[in-house]
């Protein structure tokens, strides 16, 4: 065999050998994959005469296989089982295509295992994943992973209570702050808050410490014996230690010997804000001394001043009040509702104090008007055409249920018929603007019905008459882009080869001292114009 022979079969097998690899692989692996380019690896991720398999995929990725294994983290989620490893980070797209499409903002940490909650869903990703937090070396080494972190409290954040309590922080905290512990149910230690102290901040009892050269609160090893190791006893140590003998956790100036007694057995029972009154308050006097106890305004004041009357008498205070305070009222909607004023919409969640407000020590409920502006202000009036709104009265436009929602007015009797696009808008679209300082500015009376009135002129009057621009002449109310214009009615008709020409072709976009523009009307409509 001759040597040229013997060169042009090696070309004609490096060629062929050349072909067949490119018809075997659709392209060039990612970077992270480039170890397993060439025909023989391809059973490295592919299967013969499938595609690649989820199988394949972890047996290379043993620290995903492994959650997976687990059942815990996002490939571990119903969404991502489900699928195939290469539906998501598919290959053979180059090196440096981004096989692994991520999106931060978007993203639902909670398919995760560890939803995202107060301060956390404030934080960016590389807060708590960055190489600092994983403790696998393996993981460690890799320049950008999501794996390796640890769902304990302790594995992002310092032991402020060095090792005293729990580790399970949010057996306390929440994550909104570390400040507030308000998780923690103190009725499970060895003291629990009753009265008074349940208002007390933390602080005032378990102070701040120097503990290993660190400032912390002191939440173990309190003393709580008795009383005094928080409380000064300002009777000197005259009656011993045991402040409980006379006094509660509702308030040292409250005697227990008084709080002992019964006063069931009287004709009085104390029941609800009466249990908290100091005797003092109602026994002035002797303890002892009889008191009218009949009605409540044998001791309570009558703020509406007889105001409440039926068949002839003062009604009670308990007719609309409980013992357990004055408010809320038990004066029910069903009641108001047999009265002049019937209330509906969102009167009904209106507090009573807002129509019925206190003036020089009275409340105010006879005499009340039952109009709209009784209460609320006209905010239309030398606006809007008093036709409109005979009497004042709101109802004519506007329902119970919100100011913002609007009965179903006939605008055709202004002379505008809404319609199309126009039907759809909110009014203050149209009715309302703002100054040159920003103020809201209502425009109901004698408001123009010419187009430009709330539209731009985009022809720069071309086609205006007398000044004015009826863009109804072309356009509907439904879209600007839906033009009714015949060009047969114009100078020019379309015939001929002129049939089927875009608009565009013609008219075309032209700048002149009135702006950007295009063309519709022309001086000129010889052949010329557009034809050289």
């Amino acid at each position: 065999m001759s040597f040229q022979r013997y060169i042009f079969i090696l070309i004609i097998v490096v060629q062929t050998v050349l072909k067949a690899n490119a018809q075997i692989s659709p392209g060039e692996l990612h970077k992270s994959h480039a170890h397993l380019e060439g025909a023989s690896n391809c059973t490295q991720c592919h299967t013969i005469g499938n595609k690649v398999t989820r199988e394949k995929c972890l047996d290379c990725h043993k620290e995903i296989k492994a959650k997976i294994d687990e059942g815990k983290g996002y490939h571990a989620s119903a969404e991502s089982k489900s699928k195939n490893c290469a539906a998501c980070h598919n290959d053979h797209h180059g090196r440096e295509f981004k096989i692994i499409k991520f999106d931060k903002k978007n993203f639902n940490h909670a398919k995760t295992g560890f939803v995202l909650k107060g301060e956390h869903a404030k934080q960016e990703c590389t807060e708590c994943h960055n190489s600092k937090r994983i403790k696998d070396p393996k993981l460690k080494k890799k320049t950008s992973t999501y794996l390796g972190l640890s769902q304990d409290c302790l594995s992002c954040h310092d032991d402020y209570h060095q090792g005293k309590l729990s580790s399970k922080c949010t057996e306390c905290h929440n994550f909104d702050s570390w400040k507030n512990a308000e998780r923690f149910d103190h009725s499970k230690t060895k003291f629990p808050l009753l009265g008074k102290h349940l208002k007390v901040a933390c602080i005032d009892c378990h102070k701040v410490e120097v503990l290993n050269g660190k400032k912390v609160q002191k939440f173990t090893g309190l003393n709580f014996a008795n009383c005094t190791p928080c409380h000064k006893d300002v009777h000197n140590n005259k009656f011993g230690q045991n402040c409980k003998q006379c006094h509660t956790e509702e308030s040292f100036h409250f005697n227990k010997s008084m709080k002992a007694f019964d006063h069931d057995k009287t004709d009085f029972k104390l029941i609800g804000k009466h249990k908290l009154v100091d005797c003092k308050q109602c026994h002035k006097g002797e303890l002892t001394a009889p008191l009218k106890h009949g009605r409540c305004n044998d001791c309570h004041k009558d703020y509406h001043k007889g105001e409440f009357v039926e068949k002839g008498k003062v009604t009670d205070c308990d007719r609309c009040h409980t013992n357990n305070g004055f408010t809320p009222s038990t004066y029910t909607i069903e009641q108001h509702n047999k009265s002049k004023f019937q209330l509906e919409g969102a009167h009904i969640a209106t507090s009573c104090t807002a129509c019925h407000k206190k003036d020089m020590k009275d409340w105010s409920f006879r005499n009340m008007g039952s109009r709209c502006v009784d209460c609320h202000k006209n905010e239309h009036k030398g606006f809007m055409d008093e036709k409109y709104i005979p009497n004042e009265e709101c109802t004519a436009c506007h329902t119970t249920k919100s100011w913002k929602e609007i009965k179903t007015f006939d605008h055709s009797k202004t002379g505008f018929k809404l319609e199309g696009e126009h039907a759809k808008t909110a009014c203050a679209e149209c009715h309302y603007r703002k100054d040159t300082e920003g103020r809201r500015l209502q425009e109901f009376k004698n408001k123009s019905k010419e187009c430009s009135e709330c539209h731009t002129d985009s022809h720069v009057g071309q086609f205006a008459v007398n000044g004015k621009t009826d863009c109804t002449r072309c356009h509907g109310f439904d879209r600007w882009e839906n033009s009714k214009y015949n060009h047969n009615t114009s100078r020019f008709k379309i015939d001929g080869k002129h049939v089927g020409v875009k608009c565009e072709e013609c008219h075309k976009p032209v700048m002149n001292e009135k702006g950007r523009y295009i063309e519709y009307k022309f001086d000129n409509i010889d052949c010329s114009k557009c034809h050289s």
